[in-house]
């Protein structure tokens, strides 16, 4: 947009009513948030309070992801280190997502890891721990 352009109010083309505006966050100067699982901090990018959540995740060397089922597809896209389960290993810039019902244990390679996770539904963990972004299970 050319300096000091106003961007008019835009209205949505299936209803008579304005457009919703965007939400940008200075992702940079977020802080980390620590979760209940050792090693690993994440950055809350978007939650609805269904579950639907992205996550910005940093697992330290070695940090688990303990045993979890997923209740909808997962996605995730790795941008730093290692990020690997029973079934494969996901470098930076490659991509992994897995289907509902999908019950496995990840981990960070020995550099550690910083991924980027797309999840619909919180996933259930065997042991009981609720989701990065719930409060109680």
């Amino acid at each position: 947009m050319p300096d000091g352009a106003q961007t008019p109010m835009r209205r949505r083309l299936t209803a008579n009513e304005p457009s919703p505006r965007s939400v940008f966050l200075d992702v940079p100067n977020m802080p980390w948030e620590e979760t209940k699982f050792p090693g690993i901090r994440c950055k809350t990018l978007y939650t609805d309070g269904s579950g639907m959540a992205t996550l910005l995740m940093r697992l330290e060397p070695g940090a688990v992801v303990p045993l979890h089922e997923h209740t909808a597809i997962e996605q995730t896209y790795v941008l730093e280190g290692h990020f690997v389960d029973e079934e494969g290993e996901c470098l930076p810039g490659q991509f992994v997502w897995r289907p509902e019902g999908n019950t496995h244990v990840a981990w960070a390679g020995k550099e550690g890891a910083t991924i980027l996770g797309i999840f619909l539904r919180p996933n259930i963990f065997a042991d009981g721990r609720p989701f990065f972004t719930e409060e109680k299970g």
